[in-house]
C-alpha cells in the first residue's frame, strides 16, 4: 500500500460535499498546501465556497492558496489520476456513503486514501464488502475544522496500520493535531467523551439539579477552562490520583448509566427545537443572536488557537 507523502504540497486531495463541513475541510488542507478539488451538485454550495476559503486562509496569511480550492459538480467532472486522498463529506445516511465508496473504489487510483468525515458511523460500516479496504480510514473533523485542531484518524479492522500513521503524519503537515484511534467503535473517541458528559449534563437538568445556563457555564468557567491547559488523564497528574480515586468511589455509583437520550433532548426533539438550525433548542435563536453567536463562539476559538500557537504543528509557509 502506497503511503501518503509527509508534505501536504505534494498531495491532490478531493473533498466531497461542499457543505459547512466540507468546505472547512477544504481550508483545512489547502492551509497545509494541498491542491484541492471540491466535488458539489449544488451551485449554491459552490458558489459560497471560494470567498469562505479566501477569507480563512487571508487571516492566517495565507491568501495566495486559496486558488488551490477549485470546485466541480460531479464524480466525473475531477481529475482522478493523481489523486492521493479523498475525504467524504456528505450528509450522516449511511446507504449514501456506502454507495459513494463503492464508486470510489472504481474512480481513485488504487494507491489513493479514501477517508469518511462520519462522526457516527464507523469506517467498517461504510467499507463493507469492498475492495481494498486497507485503504479505508475515518478522518473525523469537529466543527468549525478550520478553527478546531484535533482531527481523529479512525483505523477499521481491515485499514493498513502504516497508511493510518502516514495519514497522522500527513494532518500534521496540515496544521491539525491528529488522534490515532486504533479501534472502530461508534462515537470514535472524542464524540464517546462528549456523550458521557452530555448524559450526566442532561440527566441533572432532568432531575431539576441545574440548568441548562448553569451546566454551561459550570463546564466553561469550571474544568472546562482548565482542559484548555491539561486534559482529563494530565489534569489528574496535577490534582493527584489519590483524591481522583477516592472521589470517582463516592460519585461513580450515583452518575448517570441512562441507555436512552434524556427526556430533556427528547421533548426539544419532538418540539422541532433542533438547536440554531431551527431558531431554537435549549435557547431561542432569532437570526440576529445566531449570528452574533456565531461570531462570539468563532472569535473564542481563534484566541484558543492562539493560546495554543506554541504547541500546534507548524505550518510550511515558504510556497
Amino acid at each position: 500500500m502506497k503511503l501518503l507523502a509527509a508534505h501536504p504540497r505534494d498531495i491532490h486531495a478531493v473533498v466531497i460535499g461542499a457543505g459547512t463541513m466540507g468546505a472547512d475541510v477544504a481550508i483545512v488542507l489547502a492551509r497545509g498546501g494541498c491542491r484541492v478539488t471540491v466535488i458539489d451538485p449544488s451551485e449554491a454550495s459552490r458558489a459560497r465556497l471560494q470567498p469562505h476559503v479566501l477569507q480563512a486562509l487571508t487571516t492566517l496569511g495565507l491568501a495566495r492558496r486559496a486558488v488551490a480550492v477549485t470546485a466541480v459538480p460531479a464524480l466525473a467532472d475531477a481529475a482522478w489520476s493523481d489523486v492521493a486522498l479523498v475525504v467524504e463529506c456528505i450528509p450522516e445516511i449511511l446507504a449514501l456513503k456506502q454507495a459513494l465508496f463503492a464508486q470510489l473504489v472504481g474512480l481513485a487510483p488504487a494507491g489513493a486514501v479514501l477517508a469518511s468525515n462520519s462522526s457516527s458511523f464507523p469506517i467498517s460500516a461504510i467499507a463493507q464488502g469492498l475492495p481494498g479496504r486497507q485503504r479505508m480510514l475515518g478522518l473525523h473533523f469537529f466543527m468549525p475544522a478550520h478553527l478546531v485542531p484535533l482531527v481523529e484518524v479512525v483505523r477499521g479492522p481491515d485499514s493498513d496500520p502504516a497508511l493510518a500513521d502516514s495519514l497522522c503524519a500527513f494532518m500534521r503537515g496540515c496544521g491539525s493535531v491528529p488522534v490515532l484511534v486504533r479501534k472502530d467503535k461508534p462515537g470514535f473517541l472524542a464524540n464517546r467523551l462528549q456523550h458521557a458528559l452530555a448524559r450526566e449534563a442532561f440527566a441533572m437538568i432532568d432531575e431539576g439539579m441545574a440548568t441548562p445556563e448553569d451546566v454551561d457555564a459550570a463546564v466553561r468557567f469550571g474544568f472546562g477552562f482548565r482542559y484548555l491547559a491539561a486534559g482529563p488523564v494530565l489534569q489528574r497528574d496535577h490534582a493527584g490520583l489519590d483524591v481522583h480515586c477516592a472521589a470517582a468511589a463516592t460519585m461513580y455509583p450515583s452518575l448517570s448509566n441512562a441507555s436512552e437520550p434524556a427526556r430533556a433532548l427528547q421533548e426539544r426533539v419532538a418540539a422541532g427545537r433542533l438547536g440554531m438550525k431551527a431558531g431554537a433548542g435549549f435557547y431561542d435563536w432569532p437570526d440576529s443572536r445566531r449570528q452574533a453567536e456565531r461570531a462570539r463562539y468563532d472569535r473564542l476559538l481563534q484566541h484558543g488557537l492562539d493560546l495554543l500557537a506554541d504547541e500546534l504543528p507548524p505550518l510550511d509557509t515558504s510556497f
